[in-house]
């Protein structure tokens, strides 16, 4: 199964704080380690939560069967062994002995299977936006897809996910899956405690290093050590104290008078002026990484002119990437004009570099002729008023760029639209926008961790884009256990969602950009930019 497995090591972008010689705990924060959230985390139910705020959080309260550590190894979790066939479609995962949920009870193979098969249920309300993670499973797109689904299926007991007895759980793919123990470690796949409460710190379970002490809804969450959680001789932390703070300038604000110990990225951000006023002064405190996540803006496929393949083409080839990275974010980004991102494995070596992102270039002029033709086939004269929406942080900074460089370019205004997250997240999936900011990182080390996502069923497809070439060529990909046979797939599809279609408009590669005082020892920021604090010490 090792040589089957992809090869993360090599492709992780992973910053690690170097523990020092002989530190002692100091005063002040103690052994609590202080971030910025920005915002409050949508949902902390694992079956509904999509965001990074979200997942930022429940890394902690929660562990799936395996885990990636500091190496990005997967290496076991809440399993302490597995077993997989010799046709690489079944897995049978053995669960430790002292997995315990942090009221105390055994975490068992009948927690994951009710997890999974929640998860999947198509009537479960909201739907769960991630379920397609689950698709790997045998029958579980046909279970969870009720509409229009000649092979729907409604009998739970035929999903490819059975617990054998309490610490033994068995699972059959459709497909040989050879990133399927980087799907274990998801954040979807974790266990779920039946009638666990998920909106409030009281009542609230989970089987992780770390429990909830408090949950003050809109301002902070507080979390500690969870004494029943395996590994706990591990964690050194006294508490994580997370806040909600929407001002780029206030969170550096705080980060500068030590009430926060880390600023910035996967969570948080920094004004770009002070990037470069921190990168002038080469300090240490600023750590600047390439990540495998890809900046982009949602186009509403559904709503005129959007659904209009020349209006979108317009659109997203008057802009000019290099200059918003140089001027506008600041941080290292790199211009996309693809999406899924770099830092991704290919076949056998970087999928960006085997696969150009050479979809489409930027000009202006062609934009403009493209804007025309496609007003006119909608009955248009001139672009109709329409808004751009985003949520809190620096994309603002981002839109006014955007929105300038289309009113010198094309002579549209742009209404701006600043969203409380939750807000803007719901409006999303409902298609309750014209254009949309939006972002993307991966969930595992693959290419389909991008493309599987705007399946015309796929429950984070929030643009209304429906393909079925694009479909079939994703279906291919999940079919083989050939990497070429893949990648080509997955390359040919890319090529319909942005060279065809310009479904969605991408703007840069993201960089991982945060400050992070000289005390923090031991983090781990992952390949997709994900903070693991789960082994933090603070050692001033």
């Amino acid at each position: 199964m090792k040589k089957k497995m992809l090869l993360l090591v090599s492709l992780m972008l992973v910053l690690t704080g170097v523990l020092a010689a002989c530190g002692k705990s100091g005063s002040g924060s103690g052994e609590t380690f202080r971030m910025n959230l920005t915002s409050e985390p949508p949902s902390l139910d694992v079956s509904q939560a999509q965001d990074q705020v979200s997942f930022t959080v429940l890394s902690g309260l929660f562990e799936g069967l395996t885990r990636m550590d500091a190496d990005g190894n997967i290496v076991p979790g809440v399993a302490e062994k597995w077993d997989v066939s010799a046709d690489g479609k079944k897995y049978t995962f053995h669960l430790r002995d002292n997995a315990k949920w942090s009221n105390g009870d055994p975490v068992t193979a009948q927690d994951f299977e009710y997890s999974w098969k929640r998860t999947l249920d198509p009537k479960l309300n909201p739907p769960a936006p991630y379920a397609y993670q689950l698709y790997y499973i045998k029958n579980g797109q046909n279970y969870n897809i009720a509409t229009d689904n000649p092979n729907h299926i409604t009998d739970p007991s035929q999903l490819g996910v059975k617990a054998l007895d309490d610490k033994t759980l068995e699972v059959d793919l459709e497909n040989p899956t050879p990133y399927f123990l980087n799907i274990a470690a998801f954040f979807t796949a974790y266990p779920v405690k039946k009638d666990a409460n998920f909106a409030e710190a009281n009542g609230y379970i989970g089987n992780g290093p770390f429990k909830m002490k408090s949950w003050k809804h809109g301002d902070s969450i507080e979390l500690v050590p969870n004494e029943n959680y395996w590994d706990k001789d591990n964690i050194k932390l006294t508490s994580v104290k997370f806040s909600m703070v929407k001002d780029p300038n206030t969170e550096l604000n705080m980060y500068k008078t030590g009430q926060l110990d880390w600023a910035g990225a996967p969570t948080g951000s920094i004004p770009a002026e002070q990037l470069d006023k921190y990168r002038q002064e080469n300090s240490k405190e600023l750590s600047i990484k390439g990540i495998a996540s890809t900046y982009y803006y949602n186009f509403n496929n559904t709503k005129k002119p959007f659904d209009n393949v020349k209006v979108r083409e317009a659109l997203s080839m008057a802009i000019n990437r290099q200059d918003i990275v140089d001027k506008v974010t600041k941080a290292g980004q790199v211009p996309a004009y693809g999406f899924v991102s770099t830092g991704i494995h290919g076949v056998s070596g970087e999928y960006r570099s085997e696969v150009k992102d050479d979809y489409f270039k930027e000009d202006v002029a062609k934009a403009k002729e493209l804007l025309a033709e496609g007003l006119k086939e909608e009955g248009m004269t001139s672009m109709p008023a329409f808004s751009l929406s985003f949520n809190e942080g620096l994309h603002k900074t981002v839109a006014e760029a955007i929105a300038n460089m289309w009113k010198e370019n094309l002579g549209i205004d742009v209404k701006l639209e600043l969203q409380e997250w939750k807000v803007f997240l719901k409006n999303r999936q409902s298609l309750n926008y014209d254009v949309a900011r939006a972002g993307w990182g991966a969930d595992y080390n693959d290419p389909m961790t991008f493309i599987d996502m705007f399946t015309s069923k796929g429950g984070n497809n929030d643009i209304g884009f429906k393909n079925p070439e694009y479909d079939a060529l994703v279906k291919e990909a999940y079919s083989t256990n050939d990497q070429q046979k893949r990648v080509d797939a997955m390359a040919k599809a890319e090529k319909i969602l942005i060279g065809d279609n310009m479904a969605i408009m991408p703007i840069y590669y993201y960089s991982s950009a945060q400050l992070i005082k000289p005390y923090v020892k031991n983090y781990v920021v992952d390949y997709s930019g994900n903070i693991d604090y789960s082994h933090i010490t603070i050692e001033k």
